[in-house]
């Protein structure tokens, strides 16, 4: 369910991403830092801004650059590059790219939980998971949406080959309101908000219910060669964030009059609804490396992942408060 795209824009790389730990900066002055986002920003992102607007990464010395990934953007290789400090990543993609020889480790959990699930129509004779055998179930074409349905048809009891599957690309909503699907792989903070809006009747099984571990779904991450080089920077860029987060909790419609402030064009009901869908798995707290093991086993047996991950390479476990 990776919302990670391929590689900024030339203009954005020119623009914002010069290199790491503010090189030729004046003593004392904030270090230049910039933190590519997985998707254009929304809800799950407000703690980030809220920390920016309310001066937390001033305060902590980053001067910091918020980049929304462009059409053709790889922010894992843009990390292992160093042509930018951060990114968010889904925590598959950060496993992904370290088989493939990146080493990228992650900094801070931003959400507590899954966003993955399977969303069916009410009243298409699909109840529980197990039910999706015999209907037609949209996916992305992403390896993790396999990963999602077999997961949960198989912890109900049922058989994952037996559900007919079409590749729908990212349009859960439009395939789902128009009943071209009986159910499709979606974000339930986002996709299944989106319907229920729309009053499509629908069922959401989110995935941790059915057979994967509670992981956490999107990743702050950094290379190892930063965290190395400039270990105060990611401490104080991680520390900033948790108090932005922390604050999006405390004063959730603070945090969203600051997103609506620097995103003018999303929709406030839609923000809104997603927040208020998030907001219990948005505390920040550190990372779990017993729960960081029960999703690395399940990557692996899923096919996510090729071999066994070491978590405590992939991850910093001691940095988020």
């Amino acid at each position: 369910m990776s919302r990670v795209v391929a590689l900024l824009a030339a203009a954005l790389l020119l623009a914002g991403a010069a290199g790491c730990g503010g090189s030729g900066a004046e003593p004392g002055a904030p270090q230049g830092a910039t933190l590519v986002l997985d998707f254009v920003p929304n809800a799950v992102h407000a703690g980030i801004y809220a920390a920016e607007e309310e001066g937390f990464y001033r305060d902590a010395g980053i001067d910091l650059s918020i980049r929304q990934p462009g059409e053709s953007s790889d922010a894992p290789k843009l990390l292992a590059a160093d042509r930018v400090e951060f990114a968010i990543l889904d925590i598959h993609d950060l496993g992904i790219a370290r088989e493939r020889g990146l080493d990228l480790v992650g900094t801070m959990p931003l959400v507590q939980r899954p966003l993955a699930a399977v969303i069916a129509r009410a009243g298409d004779g699909v109840s529980r998971p197990r039910d999706l055998q015999g209907h037609t179930v949209g996916v992305t074409g992403l390896p993790s949406d396999e990963a999602v349905v077999d997961s949960e048809v198989s912890a109900d009891g049922g058989d994952p080959n037996a559900v007919k599957r079409v590749t729908i690309g990212f349009n859960a909503v439009s395939a789902l309101a128009a009943g071209k699907v009986d159910a499709a792989t979606g974000f339930w903070n986002a996709e299944g908000v989106a319907l229920r809006r729309q009053d499509v009747p629908i069922r959401i099984f989110k995935v941790d219910e059915y057979g994967a571990p509670p992981y956490p779904e999107l990743v702050l991450v950094a290379s190892r060669r930063m965290i190395e080089r400039n270990p105060e920077l990611v401490r104080s860029l991680v520390e900033a964030t948790s108090r932005g987060y922390a604050l999006t909790v405390r004063d959730p419609r603070r945090a969203l009059d600051v997103l609506l402030t620097a995103v003018p064009n999303l929709e406030r009901a839609d923000q809104q609804a997603q927040l208020d869908a998030l907001l219990p798995d948005l505390h920040p707290v550190p990372f779990d490396p017993d729960t960081l093991r029960a999703w690395a086993r399940w990557d692996l047996e899923h096919g996510l992942l090729e071999r066994p991950l070491d978590v405590r390479a992939a991850f910093e476990l001691g940095l988020a408060p």
